[in-house]
């Protein structure tokens, strides 16, 4: 299994195999047909609270990994992981998208740590 992330504004390949979004607001000026992504995860993505918070910092990044995580472990979001567990696991590519300019610091990269943890 193969999991990689990738912003929604770069183009879309084929090599991206399953496309799942993990943002909780739709990425602004995509058009679902620029997107193509196979599923969006809505209530994977962080709660509203923890995102403007973060607002892609990197000095927050280790506290909002740590807050997140705890956020995934309850509720819908923890429903949205083990579909995004399920997904990931019944496919050989999958592609994390998300909205943010900051490519490193956000949450598809906390799921992606987390999914290859999960192999």
């Amino acid at each position: 299994m193969t999991i990689k992330t990738k912003r929604a504004y770069d183009v879309a390949a084929t090599k991206d195999g399953q496309r799942i979004l993990v943002d909780r607001i739709w990425p602004r000026g995509v058009s679902k047909e620029e997107a193509k992504v196979h599923e969006w995860l809505k209530s994977i993505g962080p709660s509203h609270e923890l995102r403007k918070w973060f607002n892609h910092d990197e000095e927050k990044y280790d506290t909002f990994k740590e807050e997140y995580k705890q956020e995934l472990k309850s509720g819908e979001q923890k429903e949205a992981l083990d579909k995004l567990k399920e997904i990931a696991h019944n496919n050989n590519t999958v592609t994390l998208i998300f909205g943010a300019k900051e490519e490193t610091y956000n949450q598809a990269t906390v799921l992606k740590e987390i999914l290859e943890k999960d192999e």
